[in-house]
């Protein structure tokens, strides 16, 4: 199998893809074709069906695994496929694992690394609730062990929920030794729960979207709500260490046009809203470089905000 990081313009192709998305347009001319997104564990690639009704394209729709002939082309500095036949695969034609993105660190071993993080916090209240989400609850920790932590920013594949929040956690463990104003316990509880929400935002691969909830509420304000549901089980939690977590979740984007409810108000949400930005922007540049695969300048790019250079040391 040829996978999609290894296409170059001009090739041909004739291999088995994931479809992530299948949609139906029309040309200026009014002509209908097909806008497809193919999908394997190295990326995902934009596909064109020009001639829909041809009998050599079969009826397929999203989260079906196609055999796709067609050739690579370059489309506004984009490479594109063209495709010219498509034939629907059944089980056992395919191995999905060849498919879906996963983190390259071991999820389990990441997962380690996290219950170490929540037996470290001494505060008795924050670790009966830490260990409530990330020791007890069967579903959820299923869930964060699958789960990306987005669609497509930073961090889309298995295992990416667990990654990112892992090193947020080691930023703000690493911040808590340069500033000793921050209150570790409630910095690392903020840090393990700001995102758990992604498990109900974006369902899980293969479809990898927004749910219903997610499109609704968001992981900001569903995160505040599940915090505070395993809050409510936990008695004589004092309400001040429950609204300064609940703050800090609320503030992790860090403003308002980043969906922010609230912005930092307390030395942790800033640390977090840091810590979450930190990681995110390292991770968006090093997806970048590994998608371009090149030295020199890769054009503006707009989660980096700024024409972008990849060097190479020698």
């Amino acid at each position: 199998m040829k996978y999609i990081k290894e296409l170059k313009e001009g090739d041909r192709v004739s291999d088995i893809y994931l479809i992530k998305q299948r949609n139906s347009s029309v040309t200026k001319n009014g002509k209908p074709f097909d806008n497809v997104i193919i999908q394997d564990k190295t990326g995902s690639l934009d596909a064109k069906i020009w001639d829909p009704n041809s009998p050599g394209i079969d009826d397929f729709d999203a989260q079906d695994y196609v055999e796709i002939m067609g050739d690579i082309v370059s489309f506004n500095g984009a490479l594109q496929l063209s495709v010219k036949r498509a034939r629907k695969c059944m089980e056992g034609e395919y191995d999905p694992s060849n498919y879906l993105p996963v983190s390259p660190f071991s999820i389990e071993d990441m997962y380690s690394e996290i219950l170490g993080f929540v037996d470290s916090v001494k505060n008795p209240y924050l670790n009966k609730l830490l260990c409530a989400l990330f020791k007890e609850d069967e579903a959820f920790i299923k869930a964060f062990k699958k789960s990306s932590a987005a669609k497509s920013v930073h961090h889309s594949f298995i295992g990416g929920l667990v990654q990112h929040t892992l090193a947020v956690a080691k930023l703000c463990d690493y911040y808590c030794t340069q500033y000793v104003g921050l209150n570790r316990d409630l910095l690392i509880t903020s840090a393990l729960c700001h995102d758990i929400a992604k498990t109900k935002e974006i369902s899980l691969y293969p479809e990898n979207d927004y749910t219903d909830s997610g499109n609704f509420l968001g992981h900001i304000v569903m995160g505040v709500e599940m915090v505070g549901r395993k809050i409510d089980t936990i008695e004589g939690f004092p309400e001040v260490i429950a609204n300064e977590l609940k703050h800090c979740i609320l503030a992790h984007h860090g403003e308002f046009e980043y969906g922010s409810p609230k912005k930092p108000a307390i030395m942790e949400a800033v640390a977090l809203n840091f810590a979450d930005n930190t990681d995110a922007k390292m991770q968006i540049f090093t997806e970048l470089l590994e998608a371009e695969n090149k030295p020199g300048w890769l054009g503006f790019k707009k989660m980096l905000d700024s024409n972008v250079i990849a060097t190479r040391m020698e």
